[in-house]
């Protein structure tokens, strides 16, 4: 079974750099939003712009731009990490609605993957728990109940859609080497989703560290220097 999340962009404006390119431009000119958008075309000029905007903090402007995307193959250990992010909306596999009639998908941490003995005690038990479900659900008692002895590790699908400033959000949190392996993996895959069709937000799309220039953890995996030790240069 993978345990690599899967997922896909599967919406995005069409004109999204536009878009922003507006925001942006309307703030500091005294034409209208439309004609602004409407003698547009130059890309390497909108670039210019948002970039100068977007490094200078100002991230009201890409609130306008909404992505949405497919995901699958993702424990619910991953997923109750993810929905803690306040701005984003989420439509989620029911475990109340959708009955398992099998052995039910889950995830293997990569911990007890790699030890033959453990991932089979490990597989043992994911089997005696599916049956413990399907006895339940057969004796008549409903979903929604049998679900109770479901495991984080059951895995799940959802839509999750969100802001580009949540996404840049997202990713400066959650692709820090802190972050728990498997929320790393999905946000990591959201970013190469959408960077695959706009290259230019590679740049935004890092963990923290890398846009604040030191780390701001209490551990630290040594990437960049501690917060204090940057600071004491600087000054």
């Amino acid at each position: 079974m993978d345990n690599k999340p899967v997922v896909k962009l599967i919406s995005k404006p069409n004109n999204l750099l536009k878009t922003i390119y507006t925001a942006c431009r309307t703030c500091y000119s005294a034409d209208s939003p439309i004609n602004i958008y409407e003698s547009t075309d130059d890309e390497e000029k909108m670039l210019k712009l948002i970039n100068k905007v977007i490094s200078s903090g100002h991230y009201s402007t890409i609130e306008h731009i909404q992505v949405s995307f497919a995901i699958s193959n993702v424990s619910r250990a991953c997923t109750h990490q993810l929905v803690r992010h306040r701005h984003m909306s989420f439509s989620q596999k029911s475990q109340r609605y959708v009955k398992e009639k099998g052995q039910f998908d889950y995830i293997i941490p990569p911990t007890i993957e790699k030890n033959p003995e453990l991932k089979a005690k490990f597989e043992e038990f994911m089997g005696e728990i599916s049956k413990k479900y399907l006895e339940f659900t057969e004796a008549g008692i409903p979903a929604e109940d049998a679900r109770f002895v479901l495991p984080n590790a059951t895995a799940s699908s959802m839509v999750a859609s969100l802001n580009l400033r949540e996404l840049i959000h997202l990713a400066n949190l959650r692709l820090c080497s802190r972050a728990q392996y498997e929320i790393r993996m999905l946000t990591k895959a959201m970013c190469e989703a959408i960077t695959d069709e706009e290259p230019w937000l590679k740049n935004y799309l890092v963990p923290k560290c890398v846009s604040l220039g030191y780390c701001d953890e209490a551990k630290s995996c040594g990437r960049m220097p501690k917060k204090e030790d940057f600071l004491a240069i600087k000054i």
